[in-house]
């Protein structure tokens, strides 16, 4: 995924990682529960027109796809415009949202390959 590559090369990108907890997290609810946590948050914290708190409405840490979500400038309106040129004051459309949503589980799934814990 070309978006992975320029983000990986953000200094301020690259220093996520999923640790042990985050990744033994992902082993216990699967794939398609975090892919399920993923569209949630992307639905009601990001893709409104006018999000709650934009641009502090995603934690830092406490659950793994929060992590993927600024590693991936998914995390606010402002990254999102910035990183993938979705005009911030409108509503994301769906499949803005889906493929937000796939560049998150690609990353998520790029550092469950890369990591010997799982």
């Amino acid at each position: 995924m070309d978006i992975l590559d320029k983000l990986a090369k953000s200094k301020f990108r690259s220093r996520f990682k999923l640790r042990a907890k985050e990744l033994e997290y992902i082993k216990d609810k699967g794939l398609d529960k975090i892919k399920s946590h993923a569209e949630d948050f992307i639905r009601d914290r990001v893709a409104p027109s006018k999000p709650v708190n934009d641009g502090k409405q995603t934690p830092m840490r406490g659950h793994p796809v929060f992590i993927a979500q600024h590693a991936t400038a998914t995390c606010c309106r402002g990254c999102i415009e910035k990183w993938y040129k979705f005009s911030q004051h409108r509503e994301l459309t769906k499949s803005e949202q889906e493929y937000l949503v796939s560049v998150i589980m690609e990353w998520i799934k790029r550092q469950i390959n890369s990591n010997p814990v799982l």
